[in-house]
């Protein structure tokens, strides 16, 4: 977990930023003041039909979350069994009298989905999409002087494969502008030339005159390091005839700048003022970073002239009890725990990346792959964006590129995940539209695709899906997890076949990188077909990163790994999670779970932010951790039958040796480690030396019975200690741990406080078999955010003061509303309550 110190920094940081803010008037946070209820039309009302009421809300907001999920709701399996619906916001706003004739634009960092935005009951624009930025001018319909109503409507339903949420779920800015201004989105920051000796920085500002008379303005640039010491200066006049527009180009060059990377991400800050005379009518302020990028088939990727493998995490863009809420406090916590399990990049799967979650990326050193769509012209679900892609794909190609290009953790932009056209010519067609139109946006990064050759070839995979179920249900012991053992391999072969082979090789020849979904059989088939293909593991089943990882060090082609997933989601509930026969159940005929489950379940880390044992057998993989894990399997489930364990699903394994009620019973212990040897030693007895890959990579396997006590593993390399982990039984006490992530809080609603609760012994063991009621309060001026769990499968609702602890943790979320003391109140079943308290 981050420290206090780290976010100390990290409060100084915002400092920073409000100061910034303050500078950029033209510019301002737009979140507070709104209400929110569940949408009800004007001609229903005059019908008697009653609405909900207007509840306040603070945004970023989620519709969906406080929903009640349903097991009878369309397609539950997919977004976690939430209902759709559609939602409404409305807040007022008073324009100022001197706004008048102003260029006034509300930006929406993300809107799902389909939203409309009404100013004073007229429609001032409509986007379709619901993870792409968008602005409306509104100026036109806006009473200056005067109270003017916002509102915003949204809906949502069976559009998604996986949880979505619904609202105005990422910031929205006001944004106002004179007539002499910076056009918005109109500053491009590129770094061409960038060594640790010196460094160009290339600044481009479009600039408009909407004024009725010809005008020459100066535009000033200067930029800053992060440390605040000015680095450059440079301005230039420019004149411009009533109506249009000019881009003034200024060339800055920098010695011995300080290069952004994963390990040391430095930033600089530029801040463009535009003159009229003496008067300052436009500031803007672009944070950016100087590094180079390089990419060919002998050195594979390198930033800064150094080679770096990807160590990649798919993530949805969920934060699970908060929904869909993207804030930067949650964004950096999700940064720094898969920073501290050993990732270097993330995907952002299947949808653009929120602004806040690029912020946390680019102050923190995380590369990232920002994915524009799940679909093109075909659907995956009834309701998706399929069928708006032909009219929208280019503003929001447009939108994406312009939120990202002067994110430096941004290295990759991928037009597409698992697209069905890409195994047909005309669907090379889409795709090299999409490539070619991100390239003219943005030339200095690489255009990448999640192509999955079995999917691109779905039209004559279906029969031998139906063949293989029918295989596997005639074998003794047959279904679905027979079917599912062999899903693999089977994949692996469809995407080495010859016909898989022409039929994707368009599509990946108008990539910079070939994203490959589950296709590493192709790896080393492409050497010989495709010599000049430079490969990236776009998705990999969680089980294979072993075999990836080795093939990704083996060739400078191939570039990386992304797993699905690293972060678990809500959503496309149970495909990680294993099932197992239980007497007098129902035969399991499908790999999602039933109500109510609620996460996919295949993370290496959980909702809540909770490492499981197959994070740190990853982390050993990778190179970068040598002490043993030790995982022990849940003696509850020694010896069960496995109803169904999918490609994405891990054991059931907990690093934990406290196991109340299974003394003497017979436990399985793995002990992950890339040593030669490990020795398990229980309460000072050796309980034998295993040699580690003997049964499974990575991992020594030892049977035994539990008894509590210290339980020590050893890793040995050529006879010598490498390296030791000890687990300890929890004592018979037992008591409430909290942990927060940072004590002084904003006051603006921008900032969120992160609660670690579990039960816990006198030595800060944690009780994971004790699944306890717990409650949080919260007084003064803050609101709990979100309670939750990290349990793939629960009823209980994450907008209540109320959860019951699983593998005994839970996490609060509190959010700060205005000024003052907050006190929070944890109490737990059976203990002594804790309070902590914050200052805003």
């Amino acid at each position: 977990m981050t420290s206090l110190t780290d976010h100390a920094v990290r409060e100084d940081d915002g400092a920073v930023e409000a100061a910034q803010q303050a500078m950029r008037s033209n510019r301002s946070l737009f979140n507070q003041g709104w209400s929110f209820r569940t949408k009800v039309t004007a001609f229903a009302e005059l019908g008697g039909s009653r609405g909900a009421e207007w509840t306040e809300v603070h945004l970023p907001h989620d519709a969906l979350i406080g929903q009640t999920r349903r097991a009878d709701a369309p397609r539950g399996e997919t977004n976690g069994f939430f209902p759709g619906g559609a939602f409404e916001y409305r807040r007022t706003y008073s324009a100022p009298e001197q706004d008048a004739g102003s260029l006034v634009l509300l930006e929406f960092d993300g809107v799902y989905r389909d939203a409309a935005v009404f100013v004073n009951g007229n429609l001032a624009g409509t986007h379709a999409y619901g993870y792409s930025r968008f602005t409306v001018r509104i100026d036109p319909f806006l009473r200056f002087g005067d109270d003017n109503e916002i509102r915003v409507e949204c809906r949502t339903s069976l559009d998604s494969r996986w949880y979505a949420g619904a609202g105005i779920y990422r910031d929205v800015h006001l944004i106002v502008k004179r007539p002499g201004r910076i056009v918005h989105d109109g500053i491009r920051i590129t770094t061409p030339d960038a060594t640790g000796a010196e460094a160009l920085v290339e600044v481009e500002a479009l600039v408009e005159n909407a004024g009725p008379l010809t005008r020459t303005y100066r535009l000033e640039v200067a930029l800053r390091d992060d440390a605040g010491v000015p680095v450059g200066n440079s301005g230039s006049p420019i004149t411009l005839l009533p109506g249009t527009t000019g881009t003034v180009h200024r060339r800055l060059h920098l010695a011995d700048p300080a290069l952004w990377s994963v390990d040391a991400p430095h930033l600089h800050h530029a801040r463009i003022v535009l003159h009229d005379g003496d008067e300052i009518v436009d500031t803007e302020h672009v944070t950016f970073g100087i590094r180079s990028l390089q990419l060919d088939p002998t050195h594979g990727l390198r930033i800064n002239g150094e080679p770096v493998k990807l160590r990649g995490a798919c993530i949805h863009l969920d934060n699970g009890p908060l929904g869909v809420v993207s804030m930067l406090p949650a964004e950096e916590r999700k940064v720094t725990i898969l920073k501290e399990a050993g990732f270097n990049a993330v995907r952002s799967s299947h949808a653009p990346m929120s602004t806040a979650l690029l912020d946390a990326c680019d102050r923190l050193g995380m590369l990232v792959m920002d994915e524009t769509f799940d679909m093109w012209t075909q659907a995956k679900s009834d309701n998706d964006y399929a069928f708006d892609f032909a009219e929208w794909w280019e503003r929001d190609v447009e939108a994406m590129v312009a939120k990202d290009r002067h994110h430096p953790s941004v290295i990759f932009y991928s037009i597409g995940n698992e697209i069905p056209e890409t195994g047909t010519a005309i669907g090379s067609i889409w795709g090299r539209r999409l490539a070619e139109k991100v390239r003219s946006l943005d030339p200095t990064r690489y255009v990448t695709n999640g192509v999955n050759p079995f999917v691109a070839m779905i039209d004559t995979i279906v029969p031998q899906m139906k063949a293989q179920r029918s295989a596997a249900a005639e074998q003794p012991g047959g279904g679905v997890n027979t079917m599912m053992a062999g899903f693999g391999a089977m994949m692996g072969r469809i995407q080495a076949s010859e016909q898989a082979t022409q039929r994707t090789e368009e599509s990946f020849a108008v990539l910079d990188v070939a994203g490959m979904n589950y296709a590493d059989a192709r790896y080393e088939l492409d050497r010989e077909l495709f010599p000049d293909r430079i490969i990236v593991g776009s998705e990999t089943w969680p089980s294979s990163i072993v075999g990836n990882w080795a093939l990704v060090k083996a060739d400078s082609r191939v570039i990386g790994d992304f797993t699905w997933t690293g972060w678990d989601y809500l959503g496309e509930v149970g495909i990680g999670v294993n099932r197992y026969v239980e007497p007098d159940a129902e035969a399991v005929t499908g790999f999602s779970g039933a109500f109510p489950a609620l996460t996919a379940g295949c993370g290496d880390i959980d909702i809540t932010g909770i490492r499981l044992p197959v994070s740190y057998f990853r982390e050993i993989v990778f190179g970068r951790r040598s002490e043993p894990y030790i995982a022990v399997g849940r003696p509850e489930r020694h010896g069960q039958e496995l109803a169904v364990q999918t490609p994405w699903a891990w054991t059931d394994s907990l690093g934990s040796w406290s196991w109340p009620g299974f003394e003497g019973r017979p436990i399985r212990v793995e002990v992950y480690s890339d040593a030669e040897q490990v020795e398990l030693v229980l309460n000072g007895s050796s309980l034998g030396i295993a040699t580690v890959g003997a049964e499974l990579p990575f991992r020594a396997i030892f049977e035994t019975e539990y008894a509590p006590g210290e339980l020590v593993a050893v890793a040995m390399a050529r006879g010598l200690e490498s390296g030791r982990s000890v687990l300890h039984s929890a004592g018979t006490d037992i008591s409430l741990s909290v942990e927060v992530d940072r004590s002084t809080l904003r006051s603006d609603g921008s900032d969120l406080a992160h609660i670690a609760v579990a039960f816990v012994d006198e030595s800060g063991v944690v009780h994971n078999t004790t699944q306890r009621s717990m409650t949080v309060d919260v007084s003064g001026p803050a609101v709990l955010q979100a309670l939750g769990t990290g349990a793939t499968s629960t009823a209980e609702p994450f907008t209540a003061n109320r959860c019951t602890t699983y593998d005994g943790r839970a996490l609060a979320v509190v959010r700060p509303i205005a000024s003052g003391s907050i006190t929070v109140t944890i109490t737990g079943e059976g203990c002594e309550p804790v309070v902590v308290t914050f200052t805003t």
